[in-house]
């Protein structure tokens, strides 16, 4: 059952990242695409929290992860942790409410693959993940429910991480992250013209963007545990990202195009101008990523059940790029609550599979910082999922389900509300190597 259970996951995360469209999402249309990467199925399954932290699984949110001496640390030798490895995707359903119109969409996406090498007072991690990922395509009528513009969108930035933490005391850890952030978006608006008869013309306007992201930027965390009672332990935690910069090669062009005139698809390109983006000191510009700050704490009784919530403010009001700047939307900060916890009815139970079986659940609501048409998009999820044994005991692997369910945006001021269901599914594998050798 157990190697059933590995090669079904590893089908589910390889047809994520060769089948990847990344996001459906129309608010993918403003910034640089949506968020991406919210935590690992662990943290999303718990309401995003990422306050909780072990010595089985990877915290992709929290440098300070990486270490960590508590009472999993050495689970029945008392010699070296677990090296962890981490892979996960998503398959993503999502239902578009419109003020007169319903429509349904699907995606699915690689969302990480991190690996977490703990030496003594040190830890050490790196890995890759998306970010943020752009992909739409908006219809634009008039009143005479005529298609005047059609606006169509793809990429998104990818981050590549590499990582350290050290063991200050045996109740706090510190960490950071180093960034790499990279990738590119695109985007295409076409003009659709009409005679005055109402039929569509030959011959339609093209613009098409591209621009081409890469840049730097940190993550530290603190983590702090302490036992308060002989059961009852204390965690918190806290992560800040300083206000950083993506540098953007942009070009642009314009391009004579023939539609389809029924159902306005591309037909053919005619002819195509460069934008002389230089001119206009657009060639080359810099995008502010905001800063984050990140709190949180809970209790819990270390292999049993944990409860705690985390509050996150990104400063995502700074944003500014003017390749990227449009009438109809702005940006204010981005706040987010969450609770969530997890239970295990018998961690150590030599019998019984589903006793330890880690139990998960918690909430949030976002505030996700794109005002559109004086509009604020916010955000509200719920979250359940398990965590299920493979492998040696020893060791502690498992292979880890989430489902989320929530609702973003709006259909106030003719906007688009998202109801969305995400189905979640990592492999966390861990395996020793520095053990030491008790016998000649």
């Amino acid at each position: 059952m157990i190697k059933r259970l590995i090669v079904i996951c590893i089908t589910i995360i390889s047809s994520s990242v060769y089948a990847q469209t990344g996001t459906a999402s129309p608010y993918s249309f403003y910034g640089i695409g949506s968020l991406k990467f919210k935590g690992t199925v662990e943290n999303r399954s718990m309401g995003g929290i990422s306050v909780y932290l072990d010595s089985i699984h990877v915290n992709l949110r929290n440098p300070a992860a990486y270490v960590g001496k508590n009472v999993e640390t050495f689970p029945f030798d008392n010699e070296s942790r677990p090296v962890k490895f981490t892979v996960a995707g998503t398959m993503s359903d999502v239902k578009l409410k419109g003020n007169s119109d319903e429509a349904r969409t699907n995606s699915s996406t690689f969302d990480y693959l991190a690996l977490s090498v703990p030496i003594g007072k040190f830890g050490f991690g790196f890995g890759l993940l998306p970010y943020t990922s752009v992909g739409y395509r908006l219809n634009d009528f008039n009143d005479n429910d005529e298609l005047v513009n059609r606006y169509e969108g793809e990429g998104g930035v990818n981050k590549v991480f590499a990582g350290f933490g050290y063991q200050i005391s045996e109740k706090l850890s510190f960490g950071v992250d180093f960034n790499y952030n990279f990738g590119n978006i695109q985007n295409t608006a076409i003009e659709v013209a009409y005679t005055p008869e109402g039929d569509v013309i030959q011959y339609q306007t093209r613009e098409f963007n591209r621009s081409d992201l890469r840049g730097l930027n940190l993550n530290f965390g603190l983590a702090y545990k302490t036992m308060i009672s002989d059961k009852l332990e204390l965690s918190a935690t806290a992560t800040y990202a300083p206000e950083s910069k993506l540098n953007s090669e942009n070009i642009r062009s314009f391009s004579t195009v023939v539609l389809d005139g029924s159902t306005f698809d591309l037909l053919g390109v005619v002819n195509t101008i460069d934008a002389d983006l230089e001119a206009q000191n657009l060639k080359n510009t810099k995008l502010t990523l905001p800063s984050r700050l990140s709190f949180g704490a809970g209790l819990g009784d270390p292999k049993s059940w944990f409860v705690g919530a985390e509050y996150t403010l990104e400063k995502t009001s700074n944003f500014s790029n003017p390749v990227f700047n449009n009438e109809i939307s702005t940006f204010e900060n981005v706040s987010q609550f969450s609770v969530g916890g997890f239970f295990i009815p018998d961690y150590n139970a030599f019998s019984g599979y589903f006793k330890r079986v880690v139990y998960r659940a918690g909430f949030n609501f976002a505030n996700t910082g794109l005002v559109i048409k004086d509009q604020s998009i916010k955000e509200f999820g719920i979250s359940f999922g398990l965590g299920l044994p493979v492998g040696s005991r020893s060791l502690f692997s498992n292979a880890n389900f989430g489902f989320e369910f929530g609702q973003r945006g709006t259909t106030k001021q003719n906007l688009i509300q998202e109801n969305f269901m995400n189905f979640n599914v990592s492999l966390s594998l861990n395996s020793r190597w520095f053990r030491q050798k008790k016998y000649n």
